[in-house]
């Protein structure tokens, strides 16, 4: 619903430019929308979708050429073909998704495209901040991203620009996307939330150093009904504070929860063992948190947040897609304690014992971060984060200028701009649901019946139970009784004397690439040392793990990059496995989860570079192996 009102009366805006008429939306619920006859599935089906998507209502998107709108980006998640903003059509990978939730930035949301004399008729576009973005005063083209940096910066700070900070527009950019949310959900096919994100961030040095910012940002998602205003930075950089908002919000009614992302970026702040305020972490903080962060985003366009090599050097796939940039600058030096799911986890025991509250015992989903209104998840058809990414020359994967081969110019070609080379293919939320309704699908969140993949549509399915033996991989009734004798992918189980059964299980994308290896990763904190073990439980054509390393046996899947083509017959669609502990140890906490790796294939760049006829960048991987993690279960003494 919207409404137009004469020259608005908002907050810096002196003049109204001869009383033009502004656009404004209100929230329009769907009080009538058709009843649909809903059919659960108790033992859950798997739905896949995203929950980290930008439109032009995102400053950045905006600034970097993104036109369309949340609901451009639902119908791109449905399955339509939408303009990218370069005037390149991009499409979803394989089939729509079940749900999907647009998640602009809730900084000056909407407010930079209003800003822009080009094309819009509001007031803002008349304000000194707006005239110096776009260059109305003839500054040049660094006066103009400095002031566009300027905003930015208040971000981190806090500190809003007041000559654009129009809370009454942005409720109205919030209220158009919470609609195009109402408009799009059809329970039962397709869901939506309403969502946003908050995007907090710590600078590095000071302001003026001008050094980059830590990622701490965190998307905002409501099961139903969402609130009029939004919280964001510029009301407190301390996501303590958003969480007490929240809170605020769950006990009207509406039920949120929030996504933390890219830790891998957070330079160890994501999960530290400190309070905001650098005092020591209590019960209360672990379980308001975890009320309030159930789950995180593994992995995302941004790299994989699941661990590092510096971490996990017994891991040979802890490499995959990282991404070595902290919010505006390179840093190689960045700390990654504290900023990897796995050791978190571990981190999270500890201070459990130390404070009786767990603030990591959280769950994984992926996301994409798409910044162009739609995920590009496809190796094969990657199209970037922003709209000028699907330039090939520009995101580092062909030789600059039509050279046929690589110079001196890789390693910069990599690390161009904003590091477009270092993006991944990547990713998807799973959930485990009784119905593709935002009850289900959000209770599962809530619950953390949840996967993560890095873009294909993997599934992933953990149950740990004492009652669970080896009978059940024969059993005609196999989830009935996982369900019945254990706790799925989220749970907590006290632990007996000798170890649960785990059944562990991961299928193929239909329209992906065959599975080479399940895993279970163990992780465990003993003092201070974080500890993790890594079992290969299920190997593709049946071999089995070697009995010292707990490793599959190469199974001769090859990929020729020249062509790309690959042995798919090496790999299955299917793995599945009962298993137990090996070096269970009662009265020890625990916490196992899932990992299935495919079979190795051309990375995107590779695939850029074969299209070009020119070798793959060598400062690029020219392979990768997409994954499934399921979420966590916790072993309890």
């Amino acid at each position: 619903m919207k409404r137009l009102i004469l020259c608005a009366s908002v907050v810096a805006i002196s003049a109204c430019q001869g009383a033009e008429e502004r656009e404004l939306y209100t929230m329009q619920y769907q009080e009538d929308r058709p009843s649909v006859e809903i059919t659960t599935t108790p033992t859950k089906n798997a739905y896949f979708g995203d929950l980290h998507v930008h439109t032009k209502n995102s400053f950045d998107a905006y600034i970097t050429g993104t036109r369309t709108t949340a609901d451009d980006a639902y119908r791109f998640a449905k399955g339509e073909a939408i303009d990218n903003g370069a005037g390149d059509m991009i499409k979803l990978a394989g089939p729509p998704l079940d749900f999907y939730g647009v998640t602009d930035h809730g900084e000056y949301m909407g407010v930079v495209a209003a800003m822009d004399p080009r094309t819009s008729k509001d007031p803002l576009k008349d304000t000194e901040t707006a005239k110096s973005i776009f260059g109305l005063w003839g500054g040049s083209h660094e006066d103009r991203m400095n002031a566009f940096l300027a905003v930015g910066t208040t971000i981190v700070t806090g500190e809003e620009i007041e000559d654009i900070y129009d809370h009454e527009f942005i409720d109205s950019a919030w209220a158009f996307n919470v609609n195009a949310a109402e408009d799009h959900y059809e329970p039962g096919t397709f869901t939506t939330f309403a969502a946003y994100e908050y995007t907090q961030m710590n600078v590095i040095g000071s302001v003026e150093d001008n050094l980059g910012a830590t990622n701490l940002h965190r998307n905002v998602v409501f099961k139903d009904r969402a609130p009029t205003r939004l919280f964001s930075t510029l009301d407190s950089t301390n996501p303590e504070d958003l969480w007490q908002w929240m809170n605020g919000q769950r006990s009207e009614g509406l039920d949120v929860i929030a996504i933390p992302h890219n830790s891998n970026a957070s330079n160890g702040q994501m999960f530290a063992t400190a309070m905001t305020d650098g005092s020591p972490l209590t019960m209360d903080y672990a379980l308001n948190r975890m009320t309030n962060e159930p789950i995180v985003e593994m992995t995302q366009i941004k790299g994989t947040s699941e661990t590092h090599p510096l971490l996990s050097p017994e891991d040979e796939f802890a490499d995959h897609e990282l991404y070595e940039i902290l919010v505006g600058m390179p840093n190689e030096a960045q700390k990654v304690p504290g900023s990897f799911v796995r050791q978190s986890l571990a981190i999270g025991m500890r201070i459990e014992e130390e404070t009786g509250g767990n603030p990591y015992a959280f769950g994984f989903i992926g996301s994409s971060d798409t910044h162009v209104s739609g995920p590009s998840i496809s190796e094969e058809e990657h199209f970037g984060k922003f709209s000028h990414d699907t330039g090939l020359e520009q995101r580092g994967s062909i030789p600059p200028g039509g050279a046929a081969e690589w110079g001196g110019d890789a390693e910069r070609a990599a690390l161009e701009f904003i590091a477009s080379g270092q993006y991944g293919a990547s990713g998807l939320a799973g959930v485990w649901a009784e119905a593709n309704t935002r009850e289900h699908i959000f209770d599962a969140m809530r619950r953390k019946e949840t996967f993560a993949t890095s873009g294909p549509r993997l599934k992933a399915r953990f149950f740990a139970g004492n009652g669970i033996s080896e009978d059940i991989m024969s059993s005609a009734t196999l989830l009935d009784d996982a369900y019945a004798n254990g706790v799925p992918m989220g749970g907590e189980l006290t632990g007996g004397e000798s170890s649960p059964g785990f059944l562990a299980w991961a299928m193929q994308d239909p329209d992906g690439y065959p599975l080479q290896r399940l895993q279970v990763i163990k992780v465990w904190s003993e003092g201070a040392q974080n500890m993790e073990a890594i079992y290969d439980v299920a190997c593709a054509g049946g071999a089995a793990p070697d009995a010292t390393t707990n490793r599959c046996p190469d199974n001769g899947a090859v990929v020729d990059i020249a062509t790309c083509t690959t042995n798919d017959e090496t790999g299955v669609s299917e793995l599945k496995s009962f298993w137990t502990d090996p070096n269970y140890q009662a009265g020890q906490k625990a916490a196992y989860y899932v990992r299935a790796i495919e079979n190795p294939k051309c990375r995107w760049s590779t695939w850029d570079a074969v299209r070009n006829g020119t070798p793959p960048n060598p400062e690029m991987s020219a392979t990768v192996q997409d994954r499934v993690w399921s979420s966590p279960i916790w072993v309890n003494p």
